[in-house]
C-alpha cells in the first residue's frame, strides 16, 4: 500500500475535482467542497496549507469516501 503523500492544497482540490467535486465557498484558510453521492450531499472541508499533513489527507480521503489509490491516478 502506498503512503499518503504531502501535497500543497490546491493539488488537492484540482484532483477532487477531477472527481466531480465543487468548491462551494472559502472562508479563511478553510475550503469548502462538496458533491452529491447517491442520495446525499456530501460536504468535506480543505484546509488551506502548504502542505497539507498526511493525517489531514488521510482524514479528506475517508470522508470523501475515495481510495488513495484513486486519488493519486487523479492527480
Amino acid at each position: 500500500m502506498s503512503k499518503v503523500p504531502l501535497l500543497h492544497y490546491t493539488r488537492i482540490i484540482h484532483a477532487l475535482q477531477r472527481d466531480g467535486w465543487i468548491i462551494v465557498r472559502q472562508k479563511g484558510s478553510h475550503i469548502r467542497i462538496q458533491k452529491r453521492f447517491s442520495d446525499k450531499l456530501l460536504k468535506v472541508t480543505v484546509p488551506a496549507h502548504k502542505p497539507v499533513k498526511r493525517s489531514t489527507l488521510s482524514h479528506i480521503l475517508k470522508q470523501t469516501k475515495t481510495e488513495l489509490e484513486d486519488f493519486l491516478k487523479l492527480l
